[in-house]
């Protein structure tokens, strides 16, 4: 029988217990934690803490998570001790999936609710799943993940590649077999982010998102830039984290 995983695996970096509230960023189809180095340490007030799921980098000897809810069931408990102030969560694309995913089993387990989902470039899961990602080839995802090296600032690596491909594979293998037949409201706020120069997925296509959010707590802003601007923190998106989450907490009285 494996040993269960140590508290902390799952966060790139310990959280800080002076934080007065924290932004949990889940990583992209393919990636891991590290890709949001180029993030600031806060957005506002919120720590940004990095969510590292099983699989990849630091974590790449243990199995594949398997599904988007077999990953939140998973993760809960190892983020739940750092879930005693307000919190947020963001996910972009495949990543916005396990964000809700887990926000979803922390409102079954009677755990908190994050303030605000943050949900940048993916379709509601009830009119999903969606994306060109989905039907291609091992050789075309290669491409794609030697474009996604370059968009981070790296050199692609054959090696590394090879490496990330079998990762990638898993993780989009999770986004064809998540779908739900029906929305599911949750108490959190909802906003929804698009991007105007985004070939993947338009912002028109991210309105269904609505209605898993409470009535009034729903927000769709589109940003500039495509579908990888996010990986760099743009002062407009930071902005944009920071303004939905104060008036998240202003709306709760500064409860998540």
């Amino acid at each position: 029988m494996s040993s269960p995983p140590r508290r902390g695996r799952w966060l790139l970096r310990r959280p800080d217990p002076e934080a007065a509230a924290r932004l949990f960023v889940f990583p992209y189809s393919g990636l891991g934690a590290s890709m949001y180095a180029r993030w600031p340490a806060r957005v506002g007030d919120m720590e940004v803490c990095a969510v590292q799921p099983p699989g990849r980098e630091n974590r790449i000897r243990e199995p594949h998570y398997g599904g988007y809810a077999d990953l939140a069931e998973a993760a809960v408990p190892q983020l739940l001790p750092y879930l005693d102030r307000p919190f947020a969560f963001f996910g972009h694309c495949g990543g916005a999936l396990a964000a809700f995913a887990t926000a979803v089993r922390l409102e079954g387990t009677g755990g908190p609710p994050p303030a605000v989902l943050f949900l940048s470039s993916q379709v509601a899961p009830h009119e999903g799943p969606y994306g060109r990602f989905l039907s291609m080839t091992d050789a075309e995802l290669a491409v794609e993940l030697a474009a996604l090296t370059r968009a981070m600032g790296g050199a692609p690596d054959p090696d590394m590649i090879d490496l990330g491909l079998g990762v990638l594979r898993a993780d989009i293998t999770a986004n064809q077999r998540y779908r739900l037949d029906d929305p599911i409201g949750l108490p959190s706020a909802v906003c929804a982010l698009g991007w105007a120069d985004d070939v993947e997925i338009r912002p028109e296509q991210m309105g269904g998102w609505r209605e898993y959010a409470p009535p009034g707590r729903f927000s769709a802003p589109v940003l500039a830039g495509g579908h990888h601007e996010f990986l760099g923190a743009p002062a407009h998106l930071v902005a944009e984290l920071d303004r939905t989450m104060t008036e998240a907490l202003r709306v709760t009285g500064g409860r998540g």
